[in-house]
């Protein structure tokens, strides 16, 4: 099963978290693929874009490349590589600075000197190529060179995931929750496009609370690193998942959480 396509992959992980949206990847590219669309034509936000993209089926591929920044989001321009960090993006994300966008601050941080530290430890962010692309993986008929996969789910189902990827691991930290915006959890981290963030792991989240107003409340996101999500495919006929299929999704459940009304 080392020859897995893209697409099987895809297959098999939404079989995995019995996923009710599209499962995406992400890829670097010197051309724009056939019938591609630039990010801001499904949205400024580029998290946003993405996960309208799982959600919509009829979303066609989308990309972002240096000719069609205009009207993005500064800061995803800059997490995906395409821009280095606006300076004044440590007082906007801590508690602002008056010669910076009026004051205009998110509390994200407890200071710019804390948001500056923060981001020296992801170090410099490259772009994949050219045009970054994000496509369905059930739309690949050969792999372009992916370097991540991602997908959407309700908690139950991206818990679920998380606890595959553990499967055939030894160590007790493969799962990380990492400060950054929405379309770092998705692309940048688990893609390896920052410098200094771990390339063994996997990114669950996203922890931008600015995202809150579109991404589902009961939702979550993990970005899996491909050579994670190939492993994680391969493994579901020997793991919970398949042998323990009513553990991993009560057909049952206990009512505890009435308790709390």
């Amino acid at each position: 099963m080392s020859s897995l396509f893209i697409r099987d992959i895809g297959r098999r992980l939404s079989q995995a978290g019995r996923l009710e949206t599209r499962v995406l990847c992400v890829y670097g590219s010197q051309d724009i693929p056939a019938g591609a669309i630039p990010t801001k034509s499904v949205s400024r936000c580029i998290a946003k874009a993405i996960f309208t993209m799982a959600v919509r089926g009829d979303t066609p591929p989308i990309y972002l490349g240096n000719s069609v920044l205009e009207g993005c989001c500064p800061g995803g321009v800059s997490w995906l590589g395409f821009s280095d960090p606006v300076p004044w993006i440590k007082y906007f994300v801590s508690t602002g600075a008056k010669e910076f966008a009026d004051g205009a601050a998110e509390y994200l941080k407890v200071s710019p000197e804390v948001a500056e530290e923060s981001f020296k430890a992801i170090g410099k962010i490259a772009s994949l190529g050219k045009y970054t692309v994000i496509q369905a993986c059930e739309d690949l008929e050969e792999d372009p060179g992916v370097k991540s996969i991602f997908c959407f789910g309700t908690c139950e189902q991206i818990r679920n995931m998380c606890s595959l990827v553990y499967f055939r691991r030894t160590d007790m930290y493969a799962v990380l929750a990492p400060f950054g915006p929405s379309c770092a959890t998705l692309v940048t981290y688990p893609a390896g496009m920052a410098e200094k963030v771990p390339r063994n792991s996997v990114f669950i989240g996203p922890l931008d609370p600015t995202g809150n107003v579109w991404f589902p409340p009961n939702y979550m996101a993990l970005g899996i690193p491909v050579q994670i999500a190939r492993q994680m495919s391969q493994d579901l006929e020997e793991s919970f998942i398949v042998k323990r299929p009513r553990i991993a999704y009560p057909e049952h459940r206990e009512k505890i959480y009435r308790l709390l009304k």
